[in-house]
């Protein structure tokens, strides 16, 4: 009677290749959104594209979370 369902994953490397990219995704846009966030505000043009990218990264992640939850496993 555990509380939470174990979560063995999968063994269809197309989704489990699908999983591992959302997360590199939302995990490395938010790291470079903190990176950009403490540069110096006088940088050439690299904050807006550090923070637009790291938006960006984060906003494809979070779809492919919706893209993975329609797509059905074995």
């Amino acid at each position: 009677m555990a509380f939470f369902k174990k979560y063995n994953g999968t063994t269809d490397k197309r989704l489990l290749r699908l999983e591992r990219w959302t997360w590199v995704l939302i995990y490395g846009g938010l790291l470079t959104s903190a990176v950009a966030y403490f540069m110096p505000a006088n940088a050439d043009g690299s904050l807006n594209l550090a923070l637009s990218a790291g938006a960006l990264a984060v906003l494809a992640g979070v779809a492919l979370i919706g893209v993975r939850s329609r797509l059905h496993g074995e």
